[in-house]
């Protein structure tokens, strides 16, 4: 990944709509940032992640609102794919796939977050959604290797 991508992934990794932004494409940018924090607010996101992070994983689950935060996966990585897909250089083959299968896999954790524990431990919305995430991420890695290699 050249710089611009990198930069422009790690923006909208801060805040969606960021990449889009410094991509100069204001409008679509200026929608990912109002979709972030519509969805933020209307979920409970940032509660949840304070009660997360401070070990009251139970009270995370309670608080979020799960109609709203289902949206936020595929939002969130939809816009850092823009962002990197907009930016200057070659996009490789296949290179979507860890965005989609993190995206997909990141709202089935936060699907199971209320019920899925391990070790007895529940991990709510906020850990067991980053954990499938990085899996679907590492899952589209795999799969986009096993197709280049095969060069479909």
């Amino acid at each position: 990944m050249n710089e611009d991508k990198l930069q422009k992934l790690l923006w909208s990794i801060a805040i969606p709509g960021f990449g889009q932004l410094l991509n100069r494409k204001i409008f679509k940018g200026i929608i990912f940032v109002f979709l972030e924090f519509v969805i933020n607010y209307n979920s409970n996101l940032n509660t949840s992640i304070m009660l997360s992070f401070n070990g009251k994983v139970n009270e995370a689950i309670e608080v979020t609102n799960y109609q709203w935060l289902l949206f936020y996966p595929c939002v969130y990585v939809f816009a850092m794919w823009d962002a990197v897909r907009e930016a200057k250089g070659e996009n490789p083959p296949f290179y979507y796939l860890p965005f989609v299968l993190g995206a997909y896999l990141g709202t089935v954790g936060i699907i199971y977050s209320r019920s899925l524990t391990i070790f007895t431990i529940p991990l709510g919305p906020v850990f067991l959604g980053i954990i499938f995430f990085f899996f679907g991420i590492f899952l589209g890695n795999f799969i986009r290797y096993i197709l280049n290699k095969k060069h479909f």
